[in-house]
């Protein structure tokens, strides 16, 4: 089943390198102490979304890079650099200087799952990124086709336990959230199905709704406009708490799958070797930014919620790299 499913700020480089004449706005930024005074100064500012326009990480990045512009009274850029299930552009931004100019919008997929789904990636999520600070995470929702009949997460499981790889259940592909999150699901209760992956969401939506496949978690406000459209039942929610866009769908650990718990998540990092001071800066901008009403609202709407320090996201990507790389693993999932 396909799913779909900000903070950010810079300063000064090093002596030597603003004496190689490089990073100009920048010396103009760096106060007496050679600490950062005036991030960003007169330098852009680019944050790499590595998808295509117009999907949600895209969305939720143009958002905050509006944002700190307003902030910054200086250019803030979006980068969309798509393919190989975001690798594209994280490869680009592991290539580019440690001065703070370059951010990546990185996801689940392409900071914590593709080092333990692919066996060659020209980047190491550990040794070429620096943390920032965490998003937004969101939940999935678990949809189901008309025909299988489930009106709850009971009943689908049911379906699942009675009749061993009959049930077919759609993706966006090998190793996305979407899939994982059903492997997941699979693994806890014990049951077996067909996965069925397509080349985006919207392709796997159609065959959900003309009950070519039975299942698929997909973000949260593409599965609950679908849902109210009839053409799939909402079953219920991957995080741990209920949301509060769809208070009435319960969480798949009140529903009979214990301790369950799949978020997608997005969030900033930039280059390993970037000043500590720099980081720093960056975490504190990027979190204002976030935490504004008119921020925390929009992502709000899409299902997501704001979170996340410097610290919290550093052990947030741990702990994500080693969950995932058990799941991929137990699964035997490749990329293709």
């Amino acid at each position: 089943m396909p799913m779909h499913t900000s903070r950010r700020f810079f300063t000064v480089l090093t002596a030597a390198l603003l004496a190689s004449g490089a990073l100009t706005g920048l010396a103009q930024a760096q106060g007496t102490s050679g600490k950062p005074a005036n991030y960003p100064g007169d330098a852009r500012v680019s944050i790499v979304v590595p998808f295509a326009p117009g999907g949600a990480t895209d969305i939720i990045g143009r958002l905050v890079a509006d944002e700190l512009a307003k902030r910054w009274g200086t250019p803030v850029i979006v980068e969309n650099k798509a393919g190989a299930g975001g690798g594209i552009g994280t490869e680009y931004v592991a290539r580019a200087k440690p001065d703070g100019t370059t951010l990546l919008l990185g996801t689940q997929t392409a900071l914590a799952v593709n080092p333990s789904l692919l066996k060659k990636i020209p980047y190491d999520t550990e040794r070429d990124f620096a943390p920032i600070t965490q998003l937004a995470n969101t939940p999935l929702v678990l949809l189901a086709s008309t025909r299988s009949g489930a009106k709850s997460v009971q009943e689908l499981i049911a379906a699942i336990k009675a009749k061993p790889d009959a049930l077919s259940y759609g993706t966006s592909g090998n190793g996305t959230s979407q899939h994982l999150t059903t492997v997941l699901m699979l693994n806890r209760i014990g049951g077996k199905a067909i996965h069925v992956p397509y080349k985006g969401s919207s392709q796997s939506l159609t065959d959900l709704a003309g009950n070519q496949i039975d299942m698929q978690f997909d973000n949260m406000a593409t599965a609950l406009a679908f849902a109210k459209g009839g053409k799939a039942t909402a079953l219920a929610v991957t995080s741990t708490t209920r949301s509060e866009l769809a208070p009435e769908l319960p969480t798949l650990a009140e529903s009979g799958v214990p301790n369950f718990e799949s978020l997608a998540w997005f969030g900033f990092v930039t280059l390993a070797g970037t000043p500590p001071d720099v980081l720093a800066r960056m975490s504190e901008q990027l979190v204002k930014a976030l935490n504004s009403p008119d921020i925390r609202a929009k992502i709000a709407q899409t299902g997501d919620v704001p979170a996340g320090t410097q610290a919290e996201f550093a052990e947030l990507l741990k702990g994500e790299h080693l969950r995932w790389e058990r799941t991929v693993k137990a699964a035997n999932i490749t990329p293709n």
